[in-house]
């Protein structure tokens, strides 16, 4: 990945974060994009300070001429795209019967759109370099997780666009990784929306026996690599997808009491 030319989203802080810094250290160009452009100078500062070249821009992936930009100013900078890693993401815990919809839409706006959008403008680029498209998706994008209804819905629509893009494209050389890290300790669960729309503050799970972020972006950098296709991270996250599919009916009840147990569950 040396002197390749990486875009990240959503790279202010946790699995986004981390990714920055192990491209980096790998001698990537790294052109990192989030809302927070204070954050985004201080992970360019340490980034350069270790010898990395990055550069940053502040983009809200909901907004089409956002997305347009950060592409542009990646290529009239560098003028050339090898990776998009669409990571940019947020989540959401609330019945459907109690929460407003907009909800839901703000979901799909950046996790499901902002990667469709980012995608767009990068696509010719990418194909040009015969580089990778990466989805930071989620095992709520292999079986619906109760009480995240637009979280897996997002995550559930951005699998079925990015197989679709890697079918069209067989022949021409582009890849296409979908990675779905499991429960990661980041700060998606201080920043998911609660049924009114405002974040909920603090996470319902105890992050500290989970996979950390830095782990992750390892798992991702060496499946970009190697060009894989799918990433499932933890052995939970494994079974639970193959259980899912022999036996829907009974992970369905399983899913149901794991989620139960959260502290202050929306669950009665």
């Amino acid at each position: 990945m040396k002197n390749k030319v990486i875009i990240i989203t959503g790279a202010s802080g946790g699995i986004g974060e981390s990714l920055a810094k192990k491209f980096s250290a790998e001698g990537s160009v790294v052109v990192i994009a989030a809302r927070q452009l204070e954050k985004l100078n201080q992970l360019k500062t340490a980034l350069e300070n270790s010898g990395g070249k990055v550069h940053a821009v502040a983009c809200d992936v909901s907004n089409e001429a956002h997305c347009k930009l950060l592409i542009d100013e990646t290529i009239r900078m560098y003028g050339r795209i090898d990776v998009l890693i669409n990571n940019a993401g947020i989540s959401m815990r609330a019945l459907f019967s109690d929460l407003d919809v907009d909800v839901i839409r703000k979901v799909m706006d950046v996790n499901f759109w902002g990667a469709v959008y980012c995608t767009k403008a990068a696509f010719p680029y990418l194909l040009k370099s015969k580089g990778s498209i990466v989805g930071i998706s989620s095992i709520a994008g292999k079986k619906g997780l109760p009480g995240r209804t637009g979280y897996s819905a997002s995550k559930f629509a951005l699998e079925g666009f990015l197989e679709t893009i890697r079918t069209e494209n067989l022949k021409k050389d582009l890849h296409v990784l979908v990675a779905c890290p499991g429960f990661t300790a980041s700060n998606i669960r201080q920043s998911a929306l609660a049924k009114d729309g405002s974040q909920q503050g603090e996470s319902p799970r105890d992050e500290s026996s989970m996979m950390t972020s830095d782990e992750v972006a390892k798992h991702i950098y060496n499946a970009v690599v190697k060009r894989k296709r799918d990433l499932i991270l933890t052995g939970n996250g494994k079974l639970t997808v193959w259980l899912n599919k022999f036996f829907p009916a009974f992970m369905d009840k399983m899913v149901y009491n794991h989620m139960a147990k959260e502290p202050d569950s929306p669950f009665k």
